[in-house]
C-alpha cells in the first residue's frame, strides 16, 4: 500500500475516533449509526479541501490565526458536514464548539498514536 494511502486512512481513522469521542461525551451529538462511514468520509474530504483555503486566508489577513488553523479547520468541516448530511446533528453552537475540541483532540492524538503502532511507514520522513 502507498504512503498516500496510508497517510489517507490514518487520516479518516483520526477523524472517526474524533467523532466518535465527541458523540460519546456530548449530549445532543449525535451520529447515525448508519450514516457514520459517510459523515467521516465527508467530513475529512471538507476537511482537505478548507485546510489549503483557510491558511491562505489566515496568512494573508490575520497572521495569528496560523496557529490555530486545526481547530478552525475542525469547526468548519463540523459546521459544513452538519449542513450537508443528514447522517450527523451536532445539536447547538456549545456543541459545536466542544465538538470542535474533542474531535480535533482525538484526530490529534490518533495522528500520533497510528503511525506509531499501525501505519510504522509514516512515521520515517519521505524518501
Amino acid at each position: 500500500m502507498s504512503r498516500r494511502i496510508k497517510s489517507a486512512l490514518a487520516l479518516l481513522a483520526g477523524n472517526a475516533i474524533g467523532l466518535l469521542l465527541a458523540s460519546l461525551l456530548l449530549s445532543g451529538f449525535a451520529i447515525k449509526p448508519i450514516s457514520f462511514i459517510v459523515v467521516v468520509i465527508v467530513f475529512t474530504v471538507i476537511q482537505v479541501i478548507a485546510e489549503p483555503l483557510i491558511l491562505k486566508i489566515g496568512e494573508k489577513n490575520m497572521p495569528a490565526l496560523k496557529g490555530g488553523i486545526a481547530l478552525v479547520v475542525t469547526f468548519v468541516g463540523l459546521l459544513a458536514t452538519d449542513l450537508i448530511t443528514s447522517g450527523l446533528t451536532v445539536g447547538g453552537i456549545s456543541n459545536l464548539l466542544a465538538a470542535t475540541l474533542l474531535v480535533w483532540l482525538g484526530a490529534l492524538i490518533a495522528s500520533v498514536v497510528l503511525p506509531i503502532y499501525v501505519f510504522k511507514e509514516l512515521r520515517e520522513p519521505k524518501k
